[in-house]
């Protein structure tokens, strides 16, 4: 039944579909929740002509269209009241109500308009202006324009074209007007030259907005270009700088032992560990600058650390001269990449601050496996009091580093120093589980 009901909307006509659709538009503009509650808010006073005022009576100058209501619809009561030979008071408020709902419901101040055009008529008994009195000329009027601003341009040529339609339902099969004629033809005139001035502030509006919107969204743009570009150029300098100095050192520590006659092994093991972590730096600083560099970005195609490499890796400073020890609790489990990079720069950024800053002392890596996520701890000793190697300073990068990782997993970080005079790190990183580990 679905299949049939499609494939006869598809055969329909352009025409018919247009149709549906204008007929659906005036369904949503002047229908559905005619009579909801759309208060009109006040407009901001912090620029235009409100600046020049004094600052009490500015905080008032937020009501200015709140005040122009009230008094158009001052004005279709002063006209409808004095308008033909019925009772002023009721026919005023007829005139006037509409007018004032327009401020809170302006969609159902519409239909109460046109409802009311026939009641002033009957009440003003003045048989001369049909179907349009003239305190129902007012207030119409003054209703089309303010919904019309209220609302959007669709609906300014619904309530046009609804109002056409009344006047000449009206003329055609009620009333005199073969005797004092109509005056239809005098408000569709005059409602259409006030919608269409309205319809045009509304799409000169819009276009300005989304001119700035455009513009605001072209100068962010060339912003963050204007960064990548000088990030691009901050990271080639770096690489020029640090590869230079990188490659000096490689080639230093390849050729320290042949300056030597009869080198001990402990030290042409010093100088290769020396030479292996230059040339390893060197490949990862090269990697890193072809992201920045890349207009695409795109993931790098050499395998990235993971938790599994973490052996290598205290291996590697345990030749550096750092004795450091593991402990893994819980099961062990592979996690997302994510997670597994993050671990493993945390880990391997604790233990660069270790070697720098307390040289000679002991580590610990912790590394426990709970069913909400990784946790993480390195701790050091206080290094030896007489020690041969000075502490090196640092820019004071690796902690935040590290928060920045963390952060970016919604993990949480505490970093600072032990009683003991040593220094901790400790991190939980969470892993949203599975089906499998529910």
């Amino acid at each position: 039944m679905l299949y049939v009901t499609e494939t006869t909307t598809k055969s329909h006509s352009p025409e018919y579909r247009l149709a549906v659709d204008a007929l659906r538009g005036l369904r949503q503009d002047l229908f559905q929740d005619a009579f909801a509650y759309r208060p009109l808010r006040r407009t901001r006073t912090e620029g235009g002509p409100a600046r020049l005022l004094p600052r009490p009576i500015r905080e008032y100058a937020g009501f200015t269209p709140h005040a122009l209501i009230v008094a158009t619809a001052l004005l279709a009561a002063l006209v409808g009241g004095t308008d033909g030979s019925g009772p002023p008071l009721a026919t005023a408020v007829v005139c006037a109500v509409p007018v004032l709902m327009t401020a809170v419901r302006p969609a159902g101040a519409f239909w109460l308009s046109m409802a009311a055009v026939p009641v002033v008529g009957m009440l003003a008994g003045d048989w001369v202006q049909w179907p349009w009195a003239s305190g129902a000329f007012v207030s119409h009027l003054a209703v089309l324009t303010i919904v019309a601003v209220r609302t959007r341009p669709r609906t300014a040529a619904w309530m046009w074209a609804l109002t056409a339609a009344y006047g000449m339902v009206m003329d055609t099969g009620f009333g005199p007007t073969y005797y004092y004629g109509t005056n239809t033809g005098a408000m569709l005139m005059l409602s259409a030259l006030i919608l269409l001035a309205v319809s045009v502030w509304h799409i000169r509006r819009e276009a300005e907005q989304e001119v700035t919107a455009q513009a605001t969204e072209t100068a962010q743009e060339r912003s963050r270009r204007t960064l990548l570009e000088e990030r691009t150029t901050i990271a080639r300098e770096l690489h020029d700088v640090v590869a230079h100095h990188m490659s000096v050192v490689a080639i230093q520590a390849e050729a320290a032992p042949y300056r030597v006659e009869n080198p001990p092994e402990e030290l042409e093991r010093a100088f290769a560990t020396i030479r292996e972590n230059a040339v390893a730096a060197l490949t990862e600083l090269r990697r890193v600058l072809g992201v920045v560099r890349a207009e695409d970005y795109e993931a790098p195609d050499a395998p990235q650390p993971t938790l599994a490499d973490l052996d290598a890796l205290l291996a590697n400073v345990r030749e550096a001269g750092l004795d450091v020890t593991k402990t893994v609790t819980g099961a062990v489990r592979e996690l997302p990449q994510g997670v597994e990079l993050s671990a493993y720069r945390i880990v391997q950024e604790a233990l660069s601050n270790t070697l720098r800053h307390a040289p000679g002392a002991q580590a610990d890596v912790e590394v426990g496996y709970v069913l909400g996520g990784l946790g993480l701890r390195v701790v050091n000793t206080a290094p030896p009091a007489p020690s041969l190697i000075k502490p090196s300073p640092g820019a004071g990068h690796g902690i935040t580093g590290m928060r920045e990782r963390v952060t970016m997993l919604n993990g949480e970080m505490t970093a600072g120093p032990t009683d003991e005079g040593g220094y901790e790190v400790a991190v939980f990183l969470p892993v949203q589980r599975t089906g499998d580990e529910a």
